[in-house]
C-alpha cells in the first residue's frame, strides 16, 4: 500500500465568492469590517449569540477592542444557578453514562426570570453601545440593532471538552470527563442551542467563525445564507473527521496520508451532517460552519419534501469508516427496535445499518446474527459472567456467526442482529442517523482510549435481540443480496441492500462512461468506492462540475434532480460509486 494511494480531499469545501474581502479574518479586519457597516451606530444593542463551547471571554475580549467603552453583559449572568439547572433536567439525562432521553428544552428554561428582567433593565441605558453576549443573547436582547451569531463546528467543541476547556451550558463543570460533557451536551446542550438557531437564521447580521482561537473569521449574515442555499443546489462534501479507538487500524492513515500524530484510526465519520463541518469558500479563505446548518435553514431542499415531512430537519442518512486493518475487532453490540428506541429515548426511528467492504484482507471477517441452535441461557450466563470475571472471556465465536469478507461484500444489519466487524477491513458503515444508539455486549475485556473499560449496556442489548436471525437466515437475507437493475452503454446498476426491514436503499452503479442518475426529489449519499476520479455534472448546467476521489462521500440534495457521473480519464477503467437513499416503501414509510 502507498502513501497517498489517492487524492483523497480531507479539506472540501463549497466556492460561494471569489473576494476574499466577503471574509474578515482576525479581529483587526473585523473591526474594520464591523465599523464600516451602516446596521452599527455608536449607541446601538448589539447580539452576540453564541453556540455552546465558544470561548466567550475571547468574544467579550475581542468586541470591547472594537466597540471601545461599551457595556457588556454576559447571558449567564441571568440562568438559573447549576443547582437549580441539575435538577430541572436531572430526569432526562438519568444516571447512566452514555444514554439520556433527547431534551424537548428550549433556551428559556435555563433563565431566571427575575435575574432575566434585571439584565434586561440594564440594557435601557441611553446613550450606550450595549453588548450582550453567550448563549441566549438574542433572548435577553430580543429587539437588539444588530446580531451577531458566534458559531462552532462540533468537532472543535469535542475537542475541547478532551482538554476540559469548556463546560456544559450553564454549569462551571469543564473539569468532568469527556463522556459526561458529551452526553449532556448531546442531549440537551446542542438541542436547545440548535432550536435557537432555527428561530435566528434569518435574523442574522454576521456570522462569526470561532473554530481557530484567536483567529475568527466574519462574513455577513446575507452571504452565510446565500452559502447555505448555495450548497443546498449542487453536490457537495462535508469535512471528514478521523478519530483513533482501541481496535483502530493503519489504512486510512497510509492511503488517505493522515497525520502521524495518531496512535490509529478507528474512525472516519465522512458524512455525518450532526457532527461534521462544512467549509465555505470566499476567494482564498474557508469559513467552517457545522454542515447540521445546511440541514436546518435548507431542509425540503436537501432533503426533499418526502424526507422531510418523516423526519424533520433531520439528516437520516450516515456514511462513515470503520478500519480495523491491523488493528482489532469492533465490540459486539446490537442496536435498539424502533418501538424500543421510541419507548425508552423518545426516538422516532432507529439505527438499521450495514458494512460495506471498501478494503478487506484475506482474514478479514464480519460477525453477523446467531449461530444456528444457541441456547439463549447459556449465551446470556457467559455474557454476564464475562463483565464480572476477567478469567472468563465471552466465547463469541461459540455463540456468533463469523463470515469471511472481501472487498465489495456487502453485509446487512438491521436492528437487532448481532454484530460487528472483525480485524483486518475497512468498512463503509451505510446507516440510520439516529445518534449514539448502540448497545455494546461484550468489548473483548480491552479498555478505551482513556485507559477505563468502556460502558456496557446488556441490559439493553438483551432486550432487543432478534433470537431467529440465524445462520441459515443471516446467510439467505443479509449478505450480498445483490440484483441487477438496469444497465447501459458502459454502467450496470444493482441493488444491493439494504434489508426490507430498514428504510435506506443502496443502489451500486459500475461505470466506465457517462452513467445517469436522479435523486428522486430525495437526497442521495454517495461514495466512491471504486475508480481514481469521477466527475458528477448537471445535464442542463445547473451546476458546475464537482470532482470526487476514491473513498470521498458526497451529497446530491434532493432539489438537484437529474445528474450525470463519469470516470475524469476515458481510458476504460471500471469505476463505481455506491448511492444510499430513503425509498418510500421501506421500515413503514
Amino acid at each position: 500500500m502507498l502513501k497517498s494511494a489517492t487524492s483523497f480531499d480531507r479539506f472540501p469545501f463549497v466556492p460561494i465568492t471569489r473576494d476574499s474581502a466577503d471574509c474578515a479574518v482576525g479581529w483587526l479586519e473585523i473591526a474594520q469590517k464591523l465599523s464600516s457597516s451602516t446596521l452599527l451606530s455608536n449607541e446601538c444593542v448589539i447580539a452576540v449569540e453564541c453556540y455552546p463551547g465558544v470561548d466567550i471571554e475571547e468574544i467579550a475580549a475581542g468586541m470591547r477592542s472594537i466597540f471601545i467603552g461599551a457595556t457588556v453583559l454576559h447571558t449567564k449572568t441571568a440562568f438559573l444557578s447549576a443547582a437549580e439547572l441539575e435538577k430541572k433536567f436531572a430526569a432526562s439525562l438519568g444516571n447512566d453514562p452514555v444514554f439520556g432521553i433527547m431534551s424537548h428544552a428550549v433556551i428559556q428554561d435555563f433563565f431566571d426570570a427575575d435575574k432575566l428582567v434585571h439584565l434586561q433593565d440594564e440594557i435601557k441605558q441611553p446613550g450606550k453601545t450595549i453588548l450582550v453576549i453567550g448563549t441566549g443573547a438574542s433572548v435577553v436582547a430580543p429587539d437588539a440593532h444588530t446580531v451577531i451569531y458566534a458559531d462552532l463546528a462540533r468537532w472543535e467543541i469535542q475537542r475541547r471538552q478532551r482538554q476540559h476547556l469548556i463546560g456544559n451550558l450553564g454549569l462551571d463543570n469543564a473539569a468532568a470527563t469527556a463522556a459526561q460533557l458529551y452526553k449532556r451536551a448531546f442531549f440537551l446542550d446542542w438541542r436547545v442551542a440548535d432550536r435557537l438557531k432555527c428561530q435566528l437564521f434569518e435574523r442574522i447580521d454576521f456570522l462569526l467563525d470561532t473554530n481557530q482561537a484567536q483567529q475568527p473569521k466574519l462574513i455577513t449574515g446575507e452571504l452565510f445564507r446565500i452559502g447555505l442555499k448555495q450548497t443546498a443546489a449542487s453536490p457537495f462534501s462535508v469535512v471528514p473527521f478521523f478519530d483513533p479507538g482501541p481496535w483502530g487500524g493503519h489504512w486510512m492513515k497510509e492511503a488517505f496520508d493522515l497525520p502521524e500524530n495518531s496512535s490509529n484510526y478507528a474512525w472516519c465519520f465522512n458524512c455525518v451532517p450532526e457532527e461534521n463541518s462544512l467549509l465555505l469558500g470566499f476567494g482564498e479563505h474557508r469559513v467552517e460552519v457545522p454542515s447540521l446548518n445546511v440541514v436546518l435553514f435548507q431542509p425540503q431542499e436537501l432533503l426533499g419534501p418526502f424526507v422531510y415531512s418523516n423526519f424533520g430537519a433531520e439528516f437520516p442518512i450516515r456514511f462513515d469508516y470503520l478500519d480495523t486493518m491491523d488493528g482489532g475487532n469492533l465490540s459486539l453490540q446490537v442496536h435498539p427496535l424502533r418501538q424500543y428506541i421510541r419507548e425508552t429515548f423518545g426516538m422516532d426511528y432507529t439505527q438499521d445499518e450495514s458494512y460495506y467492504m471498501l478494503q478487506a484482507a484475506n482474514d478479514g471477517t464480519v460477525y453477523l446474527g446467531l449461530k444456528d441452535g444457541v441456547d439463549r441461557t447459556a449465551f446470556e450466563r457467559d455474557l454476564r459472567n464475562a463483565q464480572t470475571d476477567p478469567s472468563s472471556p465471552f466465547p463469541a465465536e461459540k455463540y456468533i456467526n463469523i463470515w469471511p469478507a472481501q472487498k465489495h461484500d456487502h453485509f446487512l444489519i438491521p436492528a437487532g442482529t448481532v454484530h460487528c466487524s472483525g480485524r483486518n477491513g475497512v468498512v463503509l458503515e451505510i446507516s440510520a442517523t439516529p445518534y449514539i444508539f448502540t448497545f455494546k455486549l461484550w468489548d473483548w475485556g480491552r479498555l478505551g482510549m482513556d485507559g477505563k473499560p468502556r460502558p456496557i449496556h446488556l441490559e439493553h442489548g438483551l432486550a432487543n435481540i432478534q433470537w431467529n436471525r440465524t445462520t441459515e437466515w443471516v446467510r439467505d437475507h443479509l449478505i450480498n443480496r445483490v440484483e441487477t437493475l438496469a444497465h447501459g452503454d458502459g454502467w450496470t446498476e444493482e441493488r444491493t441492500g439494504l434489508h426490507e426491514l430498514e428504510f435506506i436503499e443502496t443502489r451500486r452503479h459500475w461505470f466506465t462512461k457517462l452513467t445517469p442518475h436522479h435523486t428522486g426529489n430525495t437526497v442521495n449519499v454517495l461514495n466512491l468506492v471504486e475508480g481514481t476520479e469521477a466527475i458528477v455534472e448537471s445535464p442542463s448546467a445547473a451546476f458546475e462540475p464537482f470532482v470526487v476521489h476514491y473513498g470521498e462521500t458526497f451529497i446530491v440534495p434532493a432539489a438537484v434532480g437529474a445528474y450525470t457521473i463519469r470516470p475524469s480519464q476515458q481510458d476504460g477503467a471500471r469505476h463505481a460509486t455506491l448511492k444510499a437513499y430513503v425509498r418510500e416503501n421501506g421500515n413503514g414509510f
